[in-house]
């Protein structure tokens, strides 16, 4: 089954007459990006020495002992990384780069979008259901802000990211036809 989209020009849902493709673009953007800015910047809080809410997130071993590798991988690493998000979120809404690399880009934001959503559900789920007695092992902090914050972060990061890769590709979709 082959799904055919014609589009006329200058039709109002072509992209240079569609204001609203283009303005869904820009706040999918701007909300995937702000995601990323969001969780890198508390994770620079927290390498540079903050500690408000790094043992919910983390545990209260690593909060305090804060061990070198932590620091660097856990807390610049990951900010690091959040910024490439931030990246590629615009990159994927650019015009500018050819097919097969839009394409590319596309498909590996929404991966990052799949395994944000599947990370935040799935965790979720593991300690609503207490698998393996989870929550423990964990202890009562992190499981409660776990449960209340970081997990429903992430999948709300994950919906950000897979409707950004959908508004974007709707767009490259609509002006390859029009």
């Amino acid at each position: 089954m082959a799904l055919h989209v014609r589009v006329e020009q200058g039709s109002a849902v072509g992209y240079r007459g569609n204001s609203r493709v283009v303005g869904t673009l820009r706040w999918s953007t701007s909300c995937a990006v702000g995601w990323c800015l969001v969780f890198a910047c508390l994770h620079l809080y927290w390498a540079v020495g903050g500690s408000v809410g790094l043992s919910s997130s983390a545990g209260q071993e690593l909060a305090t002992t804060r061990p070198v590798v932590f620091v660097v991988a856990g807390l610049y690493g990951v900010a690091v990384l959040l910024v490439c998000g931030g990246v590629l979120a615009v990159a994927v809404a650019r015009d500018c780069l050819g097919a097969r690399r839009l394409l590319l880009l596309q498909t590996l934001a929404g991966l990052l979008g799949a395994g944000l959503l599947l990370r935040g559900v799935l965790l979720e789920g593991v300690l609503l259901a207490d698998l393996g007695g989870v929550r423990e092992q964990v202890g009562p902090l992190e499981t409660r802000w776990s449960l209340a914050i970081w997990n429903p972060w992430f999948a709300l990061g994950g919906v950000v990211f897979l409707t950004h890769t959908w508004v974007c590709r709707r767009k490259a979709l609509i002006k390859r036809v029009s």
